[in-house]
């Protein structure tokens, strides 16, 4: 997979900066999509077991706590599987505005790369699966593709069985 310059994100820039294989997916976001995910998968023609969508939980009891789960489209996030994945008792989605705040990016375009605070991260097992997944490239209509392994290891994530 050829490295592609460019693309103009925080996900593209540790990408690049990290010398990190990657392909740039651009699509065209239609913001009446009811999701994003598997707007993107339809859009680019892609098995929707391999794109993922970058999903951010509280797990604080007392305090927030923010944290990021990386499940396939198609999926549900399971919040008690990545409560126990994270060493907690239970996990909530994170507010929207929350999430948007913490990472750098709108809804719809949260990258599991690139945020402003790094999170601690959970990558669905599935991701093994494959060669390569797509996940958000910082935007709306930019999805990014690379190995699984290399983003575990970009965000100091781990895998672990976290969709339904």
């Amino acid at each position: 997979m050829a490295r592609k310059a460019g693309g103009g994100t925080p996900a593209t820039e540790v990408l690049e900066a990290a010398g990190v294989a990657f392909s740039l997916h651009p699509y065209e976001h239609d913001p009446r999509a009811a999701s994003y995910g598997m707007e993107a998968a339809e859009a680019l023609g892609v098995d929707p077991a391999r794109v993922f969508k970058t999903l951010v939980v509280d797990v604080g009891s007392d305090r927030p706590e923010l944290a990021v789960g990386v499940v396939p489209v198609a999926a549900r996030l399971d919040l008690k599987a990545i409560a126990g994945a994270l060493g907690r008792k239970k996990a909530t989605m994170a507010d929207p505005a929350a999430a948007s705040r913490s990472s750098g990016y709108v809804v719809g375009g949260i990258s599991p790369l690139g945020q402003r605070t790094l999170l601690p991260t959970v990558v669905d097992e599935s991701a093994i699966l494959h060669e390569t997944i797509l996940v958000s490239g910082g935007r709306r209509g930019l999805d990014v593709e690379l190995a699984p392994d290399d983003l575990v290891t970009l965000l100091g994530a781990s895998y672990s069985p976290i969709a339904r």
